[in-house]
């Protein structure tokens, strides 16, 4: 049978909500892949249980497995779903903090963490922002009223003497993407150079990973070279 112009929003959408699965795609929203086991600890489930919301997320396209030798590990398909799944937390209501523990890590969260591939939260948003203020990026207005966002000539010189290989990147219009931040309700940088300047601080040293699953640190070296670099006020860094 053909495929018919619609999509299956409703098989995406029963795969999301259920709060065990929606939990185990939350985990793997920072990029990488975890194991079975790993995932129901996440979800708060037993091993046994896994497994069948595994299976509903594999056939709804939102997961891949890998397999290396004996074990598998499961990630995110695409880039797609961990944009869709910013997307949901903006118009989702805030779960309650029922222990010291979910308290630290909901507030690291809105800090500093990693939207798949590139770095979100208030840290995000205040590296896009100074992006703009130094003409490295620059807004431009579009027909559907969301702005387009251009790397400047001056941008790429700054980037490439930054360590970013910007030959690398595509250079037609609006190539630089975005997500719109689902704590701070603001933009931070997305797509190919998102990753790239999420990648280089790691490789800096300016960033580390955090305790918490999607979490990041700023380092003390990260905290210097975010102001000196790209202008990052020292009071958007805590």
């Amino acid at each position: 049978m053909d495929a018919g112009t619609e999509t299956d929003v409703a098989q995406v959408a029963a795969a999301i909500g259920d709060p065990s699965r929606a939990k185990v795609l939350l985990a793997l929203g920072g990029g990488g892949a975890l194991p079975a086991s790993a995932l129901a600890a996440e979800a708060g489930v037993s091993n046994s249980t896994i497994s069948g919301h595994l299976a509903k997320l594999l056939d709804a396209r939102l997961l891949t497995v890998e397999l290396d030798g004996r074990h598998r590990y499961y990630r995110l398909a695409t880039k797609d779903v961990a944009r869709a799944l910013e997307q949901l937390a903006l118009i989702a209501r805030p779960l309650p903090v029922r222990s010291l523990n979910a308290g630290t890590r909901a507030r690291a969260l809105l800090r500093a963490r990693l939207c798949y591939d590139h770095l979100a939260g208030r840290l995000g948003v205040a590296v896009m922002s100074a992006l703009q203020e130094q003409d490295i990026l620059t807004a431009e207005a579009a027909g559907t009223g969301a702005p387009v966002y251009v790397l400047t000539p001056h941008g790429r010189a700054e980037l490439t003497a930054f360590g970013i290989d910007t030959e690398r990147l595509p250079r037609r219009r609006a190539s630089v993407r975005y997500c719109v931040d689902w704590a701070e309700r603001r933009h931070h940088l997305a797509g190919p150079l998102g990753a790239a300047l999420t990648t280089r601080m790691f490789a800096l040293e300016w960033l580390r990973q955090g305790k918490y699953r999607r979490v990041v640190h700023l380092t003390e070296a990260g905290r210097e070279g975010l102001t000196a670099t790209f202008g990052v006020p020292a009071d958007q860094l805590g």
